[in-house]
């Protein structure tokens, strides 16, 4: 498999997608689960990504993502975790910036194939992590996940 280096011009088209999109942010969650806040350390915001069944609300194993800002970090990350009557079902972080692996969640798990859940979204700066083993939490959002 051969890897190919990014080009200027893609990473160029790249960024004005991003803005363009992030742009249309608000407008998307009129009547939907909202961003939260941690004062000046952020705010963050879901996205759906993937809406099996349609109805703009994050369900279990659809596939969500968040929109973040915070001056703490150029590499934020967000932790999600959701439980069941209690009991953690899910738990799972992604860095949120352009050169992270993964900026998706898929909500469920080997535990959580079914079922309503309660979530939070942790918006992190993990910028201290390697040298001290700190993980700073930024902003936060609670949302419910349907069955």
């Amino acid at each position: 498999m051969k890897i190919r280096k990014l080009t200027p011009a893609g990473v160029v088209l790249g960024g004005i997608a991003l803005v363009a999109s992030l742009a249309l942010v608000p407008a998307a969650f009129a009547g939907k689960p909202t961003g939260g806040s941690g004062g000046s350390g952020g705010t963050i915001s879901l996205v759906m990504k993937y809406d099996a069944n349609g109805d703009g609300l994050p369900n279990v194993m659809d596939k969500i993502t968040f929109a973040v800002s915070t001056t703490a970090t150029t590499k934020p990350w967000v932790t999600v975790t959701c439980d069941q009557g209690g009991t953690q079902v899910y738990k799972a972080s992604n860095g949120i910036f352009a050169t992270s692996l993964n900026q998706i969640f898929t909500l469920g798990s080997n535990s959580w194939m079914s079922g309503a859940a309660s979530c939070t979204a942790y918006l992190q700066n993990w910028s201290a992590y390697s040298k001290r083993g700190t993980i700073t939490n930024l902003a936060s959002m609670n949302f419910s996940v349907g069955a």
